[in-house]
């Protein structure tokens, strides 16, 4: 009996203690980028705002993330994308992912449902009105949630320089594995002051947006947030900034330098 209750006990903590576990983000959270072409040409904004719903009867967190190309830039090369993923709200894995864009001229529309428990993913291209079942890896993410994923799962408390994360990634129709490079710790400057920052390189695909897989490098602030603060790309052709210069709903307390 004893054991018995001790079990029941132990089972009980463990719950309680994975129910509170402390999260990076909430429901409310909203970012504004600006992004710059090459460093100086006003290039676009960019949003990312995450809202509480429910998806067939579950708890999700419904993150949105929209990009369009501003001023004298669109007239030769207009950009609106549209990237959404409905993330389980404890496990942090997606349920559906959503991908619309429009990049001079180059369009996609595929929406695509994933059933973690068989390890499946369900895509509708409906550019091209074609339905197809892949099989997928095991805990995969989408493009938008494995950022979120990582906000709450990845421990930068004892990172050292040069370690790398990796995730099962399905995107475009194909399992990818991504990873993600940690450069080390460096203060920045931004439009709210000096912040203490987490300096990554994530691995992309190149190709026909990216010059090389080694092209991506991302600065997140080093507290219990991790608000991405800038991202910068060389491109094919050019470079790309994108820094952030509001935001409101945040979880925690925004850490700033004011020295």
């Amino acid at each position: 009996m004893k054991k018995t209750l001790l079990l029941i006990l132990a089972i009980l903590t463990m719950q309680v203690s994975l129910a509170q576990k402390e999260q990076a983000y909430q429901s409310g959270e909203w970012f504004k980028f600006r992004m710059s072409y090459s460093g100086w040409l006003k290039a676009g904004n960019a949003t990312m705002s995450v809202e509480e719903t429910t998806y067939k009867g579950k708890q999700v967190y419904h993150v949105v993330g929209k990009g369009w190309t501003t001023g004298a830039i669109k007239w030769f090369f207009k950009v609106k994308d549209n990237y959404e993923s409905y993330i389980d709200k404890y496990t942090g894995l997606p349920y559906k992912s959503i991908r619309q864009i429009d990049e001079g001229g180059h369009t996609k529309d595929i929406e695509t449902e994933f059933d973690q428990v068989s390890q499946k993913a369900f895509v509708n291209n409906k550019k091209h009105n074609t339905k197809n079942t892949f099989s997928t890896e095991k805990n995969v993410q989408d493009m938008v949630s494995a950022f979120y994923y990582l906000r709450n799962n990845y421990n930068t408390d004892t990172i050292k320089e040069g370690d790398i994360v990796s995730l099962n990634m399905f995107f475009d129709e194909e399992n990818y594995n991504f990873r993600l490079k940690f450069l080390g710790r460096e203060t920045i400057k931004t439009e709210f002051g000096k912040v203490k920052t987490l300096k990554f390189r994530p691995y992309v695909m190149a190709g026909r947006v990216f010059k090389e897989e080694e092209s991506l490098t991302l600065w997140v602030s080093a507290d219990k947030n991790k608000i991405p603060l800038k991202v910068q790309a060389d491109l094919a052709v050019g470079s790309l900034r994108a820094e952030l210069e509001a935001f409101k709903g945040l979880k925690h307390s925004f850490q700033i330098q004011f020295d």
